[in-house]
């Protein structure tokens, strides 16, 4: 057993490496996805700047990253501690994927992937938490409540649902949300925030998922070096079409 869990820790991280957000832009539109818009790796750039198809592409992809690994873990009966690893060994590939010089997304939906495998309950609970969120515009704020409150949930909650409390299994969504902070707090600074002192810089990434509070400014800046008024292959037809 200790051969396959080692074997399914490398496999999810490789796993979850696959940058399919970076590969569907540069596929589709022959863009580096991570020179557009926010800049991230992840669905939500590539709904913004490719299609949505692409992005649901990318949200199918980036979901079965972390729930493909965890299921076969399941499969072959490891324990839930090793269960878990596996899990966050996908997230944190995704996160810092060696395919893109560990520079990825932000892994929200990889750990919704692990999350409906471990514990569907509370990936379900955790859904509608951040969704609920979603008529004010404010999705991130919603993932970021969800995701604080799933170890509470997972600690606290668990009982009613007729679901034995897992010291492992809370844990785990502890580093979840560790990795989603860390991954969030050390992206690199862009040319809009280069001179926000870091504490307000800090709390628009903790809260927001950005570096400014203004969303649509966020989503439509070119934060590495392509120039202001520069569109996306295809974008001028796209518009003249409309």
């Amino acid at each position: 057993m200790v051969i396959w869990f080692t074997l399914l820790v490398l496999g999810a991280y490789l796993l979850g490496s696959v940058p399919s957000a970076y590969l569907v832009a540069k596929w589709s539109r022959g863009i580096d996805i991570r020179q557009y818009g926010s800049g991230n790796v992840g669905a939500a750039n590539v709904l913004a700047f490719t299609s949505k198809w692409g992005a649901v592409l990318v949200i199918v992809f980036d979901l079965g990253k972390g729930m493909l690994p965890v299921y076969i873990a399941q499969l072959i009966d490891l324990p839930v501690y090793q269960q878990v690893i596996i899990g966050l060994a996908a997230i944190t590939g995704h996160n810092w994927p060696v395919f893109l010089r560990f520079g990825g997304g932000r892994g929200l939906l990889t750990t919704l992937g692990v999350l409906f495998i471990l514990a569907p309950w509370l990936g379900l609970v955790s859904t509608v938490i951040a969704f609920a969120w979603l008529p004010f515009k404010q999705l991130a704020v919603g993932t970021t409540c969800a995701l604080i409150l799933l170890p509470i949930f997972s600690w606290f909650i668990s009982q009613p649902f007729g679901i034995e409390k897992s010291p492992p299994l809370t844990l785990g969504f502890v580093a979840m949300l560790l990795l989603v902070v860390i991954r969030r707090l050390t992206a690199p600074r862009t040319s809009v925030t280069a001179s926000m002192p870091t504490g307000e810089l800090i709390v628009n990434r903790l809260l927001f998922d950005r570096d400014i509070r203004d969303r649509k400014a966020w989503i439509s800046q070119t934060p590495r070096g392509v120039g202001p008024m520069e569109q996306p292959p295809g974008e001028e037809e796209k518009q003249e079409k409309c």
